[in-house]
């Protein structure tokens, strides 16, 4: 049985449960975060509610088309995603899949460029375009959050209403620690971006849900053309991050040789590490934790 969380970091934060466009005014849904189960609705009048047990009431906020909650005392606001918000903007609740590693391993894995010709063949990558090149990483935002730019990478099929291959920039940003953005060329418009994102549930330290949602610059894709492409992407990356070990994520670097390209990696766990964070992870001996 999974101990209940103890970590002061991981209990003040808002953790997404549900994306609001699942949920059926007034029936009740039940989920697990952080090892507890809890509850959540819509109420009739469109308000999110989260509780645990019978009548312990929990902070709920509704943002980006998803439904926050959080065990501890959370901050006022979650952070900024206005892409979300931009009025000519396709927003697509790609699904929620489960899959058995933790948070952070799942943020990772989003993270790394390294495996799209290998992982995502045809799509993402392709033989024998393989080189990451160089690119930056820095903390940013009063260390709130880890920003790659200027990552760069040839897709044959990297966006569903793409006419053929083109090398992709990429922009990654890590607001939240089980959650990612990624800022992604898009086809039809060489001055924007479009936006994907992995807002990952704790569902205990070696289980996450992730909770996908698309902001894209694309007119023509319907919503299920756009699941469709979206959870094919998701689908290949599944059975890689269930078969990594351990399932927590180490934050000492010597536990996994790191190369060139997983510089955002490296910064993200290095960033974890300064958070004092603990859930889901493996900290470094020096962490003295």
């Amino acid at each position: 049985m999974m101990q209940r969380c103890s970590d002061p970091v991981v209990l003040d934060m808002w953790h997404p449960v549900a994306a609001t466009v699942e949920l059926a005014a007034g029936v009740e849904y039940q989920t697990r975060l952080l090892g507890e189960p809890l509850s959540y609705a819509m109420s009739p009048q469109g308000l999110p509610q989260a509780w645990r047990g019978t009548q312990h009431q929990l902070p709920v906020m509704h943002a980006y088309g998803v439904l926050w909650t959080s065990l501890g005392s959370p901050p006022d606001e979650l952070f900024e995603f206005d892409e979300f918000h931009e009025p000519d903007r396709h927003n697509v609740w790609a699904g929620s899949v489960g899959v058995h590693t933790s948070a952070p391993r799942a943020v990772e894995n989003f993270l790394d460029m390294g495996h799209f010709p290998y992982v995502h063949t045809g799509y993402l990558g392709i033989e024998p375009h393989t080189e990451v090149k160089d690119y930056t990483v820095e903390i940013v935002n009063d260390g709130k959050e880890v920003l790659a730019t200027g990552c760069e990478f040839f897709q044959p099929m990297g966006a569903l209403n793409a006419l053929g291959g083109m090398l992709m920039e990429y922009t990654y940003r890590v607001p939240h620690p089980y959650c990612s953005i990624l800022y992604k060329s898009s086809p039809i418009d060489e001055s924007r971006r479009d936006a994907i994102v992995i807002f990952g549930q704790a569902v205990d330290e070696e289980n996450t849900r992730a909770h996908l949602v698309l902001s894209l610059l694309d007119d023509e894709s319907n919503d299920r053309q756009i699941q469709a492409f979206q959870q094919l992407i998701f689908s290949q990356d599944k059975p890689i991050l269930e078969n990594q070990h351990p399932k927590r994520l180490p934050l000492d670097p010597a536990v996994e040789t790191p190369i060139r390209s997983d510089k955002t990696s490296i910064a993200y766990r290095r960033w974890l590490s300064g958070l004092g964070l603990r859930y889901g992870v493996l900290p470094a001996v020096s962490d003295g934790r």
